[in-house]
């Protein structure tokens, strides 16, 4: 469940990077569901994965921001972006680097947090908000003057408010997300799936772990590899049974699509579409009355065109889920 928790947070956290800078605002809010259902369902977070959860919560209250009804604290007086603003200083206490953008992303929450209130003409709570939000050190004193005058004119509509954007906040959090993504490239669904098949004694020795890209005609091993990441589906299944949030009942597809692109398996259809000489190369073997019913079994189970799957939970001899799509349109006719 723990390995499952972990996974479903990574792809979550990946997703939500994804679709902001993206501006997809339905498929953001279904992972922000997601993302918020595992992180509620940990007991503790674990020290690799702080940075993760905290930017997960940071892209969902920069999300929200402008949304003054909406609260993530029990201080019902901490809007989503002054709330935004505690997950930001977690990540800057994690990172040593980027000084210069987690500055600039800095000041530009704090001046939008004063602005949208600004915006909705709350004033008094835009007073407020700038004396939780600037000490009386010397280095904040000239912004806080100017945003002390900005708030006693009441007017929403100054050069300091429009070069310090909202739009301009966004920005630069596309910025950090684009380099946090580069930086945090893991592979741990396929780390995991190797600690499963060497616990599991699945002859992990008769055949290698590493996939090699190049190796275009071994299907046979690529799809046994398969096997092992099958183990993990089981214990995501146990997590999204627990979660109680309708968002986090996602669709088998989905993780497929997911195993596919990590072995690459779409690339080795379309080289045998191709007529990959190594793949034309082997044997044409009938198809047999036990392999047909297995295929109508797991066209039953997982519906069609779920042709992976269904070739690693049925006994099929030596097939390749192109061949299990081409008998299943001959049974068709």
């Amino acid at each position: 469940e723990a390995v499952a928790a972990e996974w479903m947070l990574e792809f979550a956290c990946s997703c939500l990077c994804r679709h902001l800078a993206e501006q997809s605002g339905p498929e953001f809010r279904r992972w922000k569901d997601v993302a918020q259902a595992v992180i509620n369902g940990l007991s503790q977070i674990p020290p690799h994965q702080k940075k993760t959860v905290y930017l997960c919560q940071l892209l969902i209250r920069i999300a929200e921001g402008r949304n003054l009804g909406l609260h993530f604290e029990n201080d019902r007086r901490i809007s989503p972006l002054e709330s935004a603003l505690s997950f930001w200083t977690l990540l800057e206490k994690e990172e040593i680097k980027l000084e210069k953008l987690h500055e600039d992303i800095r000041l530009l929450i704090q001046i939008q947090i004063v602005a949208v209130y600004m915006e909705k003409r709350y004033f008094k709570e835009a007073a407020e908000v700038l004396e939780r939000l600037f000490t009386d050190s010397e280095s904040d004193k000239p912004l806080r003057v100017k945003l002390t005058t900005v708030i006693k004119n009441k007017d929403p509509d100054v050069p300091l408010l429009r070069s310090f954007s909202y739009s301009r906040l966004i920005s630069k959090i596309k910025c950090y997300i684009e380099i946090f993504m580069k930086e945090n490239e893991t592979n741990f669904l396929m780390q995991e799936a190797k600690k499963q098949v060497v616990s599991k004694g699945l002859e992990a020795t008769a055949w290698p772990l590493e996939v090699n890209e190049n190796d275009k005609s071994d299907l046979e091993r690529r799809q046994r590899f398969v096997l092992s990441i099958i183990l993990l589906w089981d214990v995501l299944g146990q997590v999204l049974q627990k979660c109680k949030t309708a968002a986090l009942m996602l669709t088998s597809s989905l993780f497929w699509m997911y195993i596919n692109c990590l072995l690459g398996l779409n690339n080795i259809q379309n080289v045998e579409k191709r007529g990959d000489s190594s793949a034309c190369s082997r044997k044409r073997q009938r198809w047999t009355e036990q392999e047909d019913s297995e295929l109508k079994s797991g066209v039953r189970e997982f519906g069609v065109g779920n042709w992976a799957k269904i070739l690693v939970h049925g006994n099929f001899n030596n097939r390749t889920s192109v061949m299990l799509k081409d008998r299943w349109r001959t049974l068709s006719r």
